[in-house]
């Protein structure tokens, strides 16, 4: 949240002219958001008191309101000196009715469920837990704002730009006049992160002054948004193809297509574009296309670098787990450090909307006969396993409908694990798997589509699974044996313990609902081969992973190709920090976990290749990571199908509308652009544009950059914008990574994703790209 600084006193005229300036605004931007007129949004922006809490002990009423702009939320305390706050509706990651989160549950009754919600933000923000004062206006605030949400989030490109530029407008008009000055104009530059020369901006006032008056007001204003949002670079494009009196007709636009996009289209295909995203209708009736039409085509997944083919699922979902990446986290209950930080059920909440597939817990006995999770031998605070486990089957397939991997670190007590298995077999019922698919015992792992919307439990086992399918499993133990504990664990845990070889008791009723994935010690290649069986999966610290991946790179592929392998990240990365997944990525490795917490590089290139196949959160592995007698070797890079070497052409164009780092209004970004490939050793590279000064509106760069790609198919791109600064490191901007196979040839437009990962609304990047087979 943001504190508002206090405004010096309007004169009673000032007033009067505000207020019938909001007026107008909040009319503009309600009917641009096609909410006019509506009563949830009127609701909101009347305002009303809302119960904030913040603990049993904390409870106090604060007023909100929807401030004219129709994206700002306006919160004011009741005390003699009234704090004022604000937040944006775009950093909304969820709004959540009842009594739905940790501190609704402990520190409010069950009578306020209907009055009760919750507003859940992107990234590390803390979430607003509120009680309306009745159940109909909680029905209203929680209506109202995920209409204002979800209709802010639909608007075109074009029309997000006319929002953000009206508002920014608006904030510069000082006096309320509806009219804007020469200061005011610069004022107004310096809010959308642009900076220009006194005479530049004289210039730029004087043409669009067409009234001598001193200031720009109605169609002046209207001239000055058209040259500021005019676009050189499309208007080059469009011109070299509008071949029909200054327009682009159906054989026009197909030219387009197929001579700068590759796409093999045909008129209909053209024609279809002109329909969809042609905004002047007497255009649109002689199938045309103008300038216009021609810039949202470019703005919208059509015209996105990302190809709209892998936006849903269209790989192979029915080959046995161990062919596919899987997403995975670490520690996922953990919001911040390992040490002292926060565990919530949030955390699970967020990955698993991430499209996370492998969570983990880490189970440890509680009190009152009820196992937590939480970083043992740390201050991290704990939760209850159930409440986890209520979480995870709630959300588990919102994002994603494939296979969940609950992984279980168990310290608990026998009695307690048996409280787990009765949680586990209760809460997720039908959904767990208790016992493997069929009347016969596999000889290899199930599906992804066979195991969709299940859960597997990963854990230890006390006996074999072929046992269920044999008179063994009657005379088994019932109760618990003991298990020499699997390297799983973290490593700080493990320098805690004695040199002792330390034994865990498994309690039966935990073992038996471990099927697929059961936990082993990794004993070398030569063992796994000769005694583990295919349901039977190892653990790898970080280091001993990477060594593996680097020195022993196709026996590692080899295990991979029948077996499972997590690896975690080292335990003295105790501030959350992650390792680079590539390398084991390369080897075949399936469940790299991560910490998903952490805003970083190593989540972008996982966010990254995971964006395709529909965000399932399986990729299916190249065919090379696959097959039992491959040859592949990411680092000596033998000859095989696996070389099909590529040469990518990148052309750096223009940015967008980029955000300031830095709250200073003077503060204006001079942005930079890196272009990263990450891959097999012999594909990394990374190279740059020049950085352009003061201007973070729209910066342009008209820089080429030639890649040679080996093994395009482990191939990931990342775009980087940083704000350049040559005394110190560079601030980071967006980015936006893709796997190299979901490229699309041609003029494209590229998303840019906040360090959490969560899109920036107006920013975006324009690039050329052409990937060709190289000679």
């Amino acid at each position: 949240m943001q504190c508002v600084r206090r405004q010096p006193a309007r004169t009673k005229s000032q007033e009067s002219l505000y207020r019938a300036q909001t007026k107008t605004t909040a009319k503009h931007n309600m009917k641009l958001i096609g909410l006019e007129g509506d009563k949830d949004l009127q609701f909101l922006m009347n305002g009303g008191d809302l119960l904030k809490v913040r603990s049993g002990s904390w409870k106090q009423a604060r007023f909100y309101k929807l401030q004219e702009d129709c994206k700002t939320m306006w919160q004011e305390s009741k005390k003699a000196f009234k704090s004022k706050q604000t937040f944006s509706v775009e950093d909304i990651d969820e709004v959540r009715t009842g009594r739905q989160t940790e501190a609704l549950r402990k520190y409010t009754e069950d009578s306020v469920e209907g009055r009760a919600f919750s507003i859940l933000f992107k990234g590390r923000q803390k979430g607003l837990d509120l009680i309306a004062n009745s159940e109909e206006d909680a029905k209203k605030w929680v209506g109202g704002l995920e209409k204002v949400i979800s209709n802010i989030k639909n608007l075109t490109p074009q029309e997000k730009t006319e929002h953000w530029i009206y508002s920014c407008m608006r904030k510069a008009d000082k006096n309320f006049d509806n009219k804007i000055s020469q200061n005011e104009l610069k004022s107004f530059l310096q809010d959308i992160n642009i900076e220009v020369a006194e005479d530049y901006a004289e210039m730029l006032f004087q043409k669009c002054d067409k009234s001598k008056s001193g200031v720009l007001e109605g169609k002046e204003i209207e001239h000055f948004y058209e040259i500021l949002t005019e676009r050189e670079e499309i208007d080059v494009i469009y011109a070299e193809y509008a071949k029909t009196g200054g327009l682009m007709s159906v054989a026009d636009l197909q030219n387009f297509l197929l001579n700068e996009q590759k796409e093999n289209a045909s008129q209909n295909d053209a024609l279809q574009l002109i329909e969809k995203y042609e905004l002047d209708e007497n255009a649109k009736a002689k199938q045309q296309m103008t300038k216009d039409g021609f810039l949202m085509y470019l703005n919208q997944p059509e015209g996105l670098i990302f190809n709209l083919a892998h936006k849903s699922v269209y790989q192979d979902m029915n080959q046995p787990l161990n062919h596919y990446f899987i997403s995975s986290s670490h520690n996922t209950y953990l919001l911040e450090d390992q040490l002292k930080g926060p565990s919530s059920i949030e955390a699970y909440i967020k990955a698993l909307l991430k499209g996370c597939r492998c969570v983990e817990l880490d189970c440890w006995d509680g009190s009152d006969g009820e196992p937590v999770i939480y970083h043992g031998y740390t201050l991290t605070s704990k939760v209850l396993f159930k409440d986890v486990i209520k979480a995870i089957k709630e959300y588990a397939f919102k994002t994603s409908e494939y296979p969940v991997i609950l992984s279980v670190e168990n310290h608990c007590s026998v009695e307690q694990q048996k409280t787990m298995a009765e949680h586990l077999i209760s809460i997720l019922g039908s959904a767990l798997v208790t016992k493997p698919l069929g009347d016969q015992m596999p000889t290899c792992l199930p599906s992804p589509e066979e195991l969709k919307g299940r859960f597997i439990v990963k854990g230890k086992r006390l006996d074999k699974l072929e046992n269920i399918f044999s008179e063994e499993s009657k005379t088994a133990e019932e109760e618990s044996v003991t298990e020499e504990e699997d390297d799983e664990g973290d490593e700080e845990d493990q320098e805690k313990k004695s040199s002792k070889s330390k034994s865990l008791k498994v309690a039966k009723e935990l073992s038996d609902i471990v099927i697929y994935c059961k936990s082993v010690h990794f004993h070398g290649f030569e063992d796994s081969r000769d005694n583990q069986s295919f349901y039977e999966m190892a653990s790898f610290k970080e280091g001993k992973a990477v060594t593996l991946a680097e020195e022993s790179a196709n026996d590692y592929i080899h295990h991979n190709t029948d077996k499972l392998s997590r690896i975690y990240p080292a335990g003295l990365r105790t501030d959350s920090s992650n390792y680079n997944p590539v390398p084991l990525w390369n080897a075949g490795c399936q469940i790299v976990a991560l910490n998903f917490q952490t805003p970083c590089p190593e989540m972008d290139l996982n966010q990254g290749l995971f964006l395709q196949n529909g965000r399932s959160g399986y990729n299916l592995k190249p065919a090379f990571l696959r097959d039992r007698d491959t040859k592949f070797d990411p680092i000596t890079l033998p000859e095989g199908p696996w070389l099909r070497r590529k040469t990518l052409h990148v052309m750096v164009i223009s940015a967008q509308q980029l955000p300031k780092v830095s709250t200073r209004k003077s503060s204006i970004v001079d942005p930079i652009v890196k272009v990263q490939i990450y891959g097999v050793p012999a594909d990394m590279t990374e190279v740059e544009t020049q950085y352009t000064e003061n201007n973070g509106f729209n910066p342009m760069w008209n820089e080429n950059f030639k890649f040679d790609v080996r093994v395009p198919d482990l191939a990931l791109v990342r775009f980087l914008i940083e704000d350049y600064d040559s005394s110190s490191s560079n601030e980071f901007i967006g980015q936006y990574t893709l796997p190299f196979n979901s490229l699309k040839n041609g003029y494209h437009h590229v998303p840019l994703l906040t360090q959490n990962g969560d899109h920036l609304s107006f920013a975006g990047l324009f690039v050329h790209i052409m990937v060709v087979d190289a000679e």
